[in-house]
């Protein structure tokens, strides 16, 4: 909130003059006023003499009337002259409140058959003691209910920054995703309709049937290129449709299977995560191979921890001429962090029987099958 004159206080005074008024006369300072009063009242009590509920009744009106008057001036008027500061004019309301009302009480409530307050010395040296007080005392309660609300307005704005921190720190995972997904989605497109290019260049029989295979691999997996997050079963059914294609591509020289542990089906599973490794697999570790190859997809949970595993029995890591990630399964890696923490992991194995196995795992839930 702005603040008036020279002082860095937040601006109290938005808002319409009806909900200006209605935070003058909150209850909450009604309260405050109540809390005062009984405060002072009890302070009071052992040097009073006359009746309790006079003492009662005139502490509670002349707090009321300084909470009033604080209240007043925070909201009123909606701009101060620059060279006074807001809180300055409050401290002051409050302190020039406290003779006025201190005379009229003391009018309006003399003790039973006493004589005007102007002819009784002792009620004049009473009220004067009391207006001492309140001038000594009302400024340093209306200093302590500033600082209390700089306080309150500083932790405010701290958790409305830290809400706006969390909020762009959300929005920016969200785009760095869409960017890492937007990399993913033509190279794997690409390929796909590369991969049907070089049959129907070759006159293959297979065209065909890899073409109505890949229409409706495509109808399946576009709407999920640029999704949310899907579950294992919606990944494994374009895998399966993925490495059917590749299949007759490649026919006696790929066999696969998915292997999918009770309960693990309904899991969170980022879109193209497992088909990204299952594509680097095929391009790298079978098809370069004279043999070929299969790649065996399985699913289980590991304490809390959902691990899939893609085995290749292809040329390996260093048949397939990378010594480590490349820039899809790099991509992938930061795609699982930004999903699920630090204790999402992507790794690559060297099989001693010639190959690779990759191994994705991240936290969930585990839930029955």
């Amino acid at each position: 909130m702005q603040g008036d004159g020279k002082d860095g206080w937040m601006d109290a005074t938005a808002g319409t003059i009806g909900e200006r008024l209605r935070r003058v006369i909150h209850w909450r300072r009604l309260r405050a006023a109540a809390v005062l009063a009984g405060i002072f009242s009890l302070l009071l009590l052992p040097a009073w003499e006359n009746h309790v509920w006079i003492l009662l009744l005139r502490m509670f009106v002349i707090c009321l009337m300084c909470v009033l008057a604080f209240g007043f001036w925070e909201q009123f008027p909606r701009r101060l002259p620059r060279w006074i500061a807001r809180w300055v004019v409050q401290v002051l309301a409050v302190a020039l409140t406290v003779p006025p009302t201190m005379i009229v009480l003391y009018i309006l409530t003399p003790p039973p058959g006493g004589v005007p307050l102007w002819e009784d010395k002792a009620r004049l040296q009473a009220l004067f003691i009391m207006i001492m007080l309140g001038l000594l005392i009302g400024p340093w309660v209306a200093l302590g209910a500033l600082l209390r609300q700089r306080e309150a307005m500083a932790r405010t704005q701290a958790l409305a920054f830290a809400l706006e921190r969390s909020e762009l720190e959300r929005r920016a995972t969200d785009a760095r995703l869409a960017l890492m997904q937007a990399q993913v989605q033509p190279h794997f497109l690409f390929n796909t309709l590369a991969n049907v290019r070089a049959l129907v260049e070759t006159g293959s029989p297979q065209a065909l049937p890899v073409l109505d295979s890949l229409i409706a691999y495509l109808r399946a997996a576009v709407p999920r290129l640029g999704g949310a997050m899907g579950t294992v079963a919606d990944e494994m059914g374009l895998v399966r449709a993925y490495l059917e294609i590749m299949a007759m591509r490649m026919p006696d020289r790929l066999s696969f299977t998915l292997t999918l542990a009770p309960g693990t089906d309904t899991m969170p599973c980022p879109p193209m995560a497992v088909l990204t490794l299952v594509e680097n697999a095929v391009r790298h570790g079978i098809d370069p191979a004279e043999e070929g190859g299969r790649i065996d997809i399985a699913t289980s949970m590991d304490g809390g921890l959902l691990r899939i595993t893609v085995s290749d029995s292809g040329l390996g890591l260093a048949g397939a001429g990378t010594g480590g990630l490349g820039t899809g399964l790099s991509t992938l890696r930061q795609r699982l962090s930004l999903c699920f923490g630090p204790d999402a992991s992507l790794s690559l194995i060297e099989q001693a029987g010639g190959g690779v196995l990759a191994i994705m795992a991240w936290p969930v839930r585990e839930t029955a099958a």
